[in-house]
């Protein structure tokens, strides 16, 4: 049901039946070094398109990865370079990701690719739409090393023959600890079945979207936002700054189980007084 409603949601806050833009935010609870040193295997490595910089993974089944974007978009193709690429000993010694599944808000698509280094295009036979995409690790190339975690490269989205990320977008993907915690998708309502959606995007932007369980029509807001501690302000059209609170926001730069937003002031007859962090 939460999948249906953001769905349709979307479908009818996007000013074009499909866009081309870039993700907003990737998101997932852990990685290798996450604590020790976050930037070097972070997520955010799988969109910068450089073989310099690889996301890894401990574990025999890597956290689910999240990738929103700020409209919907149709992916048709998605380019992978498995492993960790930045140097041939590295490739050999630690995992390859093998078997992957793809997640939209109402489908999803498996697909594999072969051991070997570079990307490898993988066309899907059914395009799969949405803002938001859940990335899996389902099986692996093992490494040499004992224990070797999992690792990709590079994750490129294709639209209609262009690209979505890549070589372009790597000055824009800086971690920061302070934010990462906030950015992504949170949900406002009853649980198991939200009806109001709050995103935050790695430029500075938000946008708040719902769509009644029971009558109304969808609506949506966009607008920018700034965080300083837990005190969030966002700009709201015709009505300025409002201050939100990020209740335990997170810990080492990811987001807790238990963390919510809470809305301050006459906005939360209009939004809702929480949303969490989980569905």
């Amino acid at each position: 049901m939460r999948s249906l409603l953001l769905a349709s949601l979307l479908l009818a806050t996007a000013a074009t039946a499909t866009s081309n833009v870039p993700p907003g935010y990737v998101e997932t609870s852990d990685w290798l070094e996450r604590k020790a040193r976050p930037e070097r295997y972070g997520p955010l490595n799988l969109l910068d398109g450089r073989d310099t910089t690889a996301w890894c993974a401990p574990g025999e089944s890597p956290a689910p990865i999240t990738l929103g974007f700020k409209d919907v978009v149709t992916v048709d193709e998605v380019r992978v370079y498995t492993g960790d690429g930045t140097d041939r000993a590295a490739f050999k010694a630690r995992g390859r990701a093998k078997k992957f599944t793809l997640t939209s808000v109402d489908a999803a698509r498996s697909f594999k690719v072969e051991d070997k280094r570079g990307l490898q295009a993988v066309p899907l036979s059914q395009p799969l739409r949405g803002a938001r995409f859940i990335l899996e690790v389902v099986d692996r190339f093992p490494g040499t090393e004992e224990e070797a975690p999992v690792c990709i490269t590079d994750l490129v989205f294709y639209s209609g023959g262009k690209a979505l990320n890549g070589t372009w977008l790597a000055s824009r993907l800086k971690y920061d600890a302070r934010l990462a915690p906030l950015l992504g998708t949170w949900f406002g309502g009853l649980e198991g079945a939200p009806e109001s959606f709050l995103s935050f995007y790695m430029d500075g932007t938000y946008r708040y979207t719902r769509e009644p369980l029971e009558g109304g029509g969808p609506t949506s807001v966009t607008g920018t936002y700034t965080l300083s501690g837990s005190k969030l302000t966002v700009e709201v059209p015709k009505r300025g700054r409002v201050t939100l609170r990020l209740q335990k926001g997170g810990e080492d730069g990811v987001r807790v189980p238990e963390a919510s937003i809470e809305v301050e002031g006459p906005l939360a007859e209009d939004w809702g007084r929480e949303f969490r962090g989980r569905p």
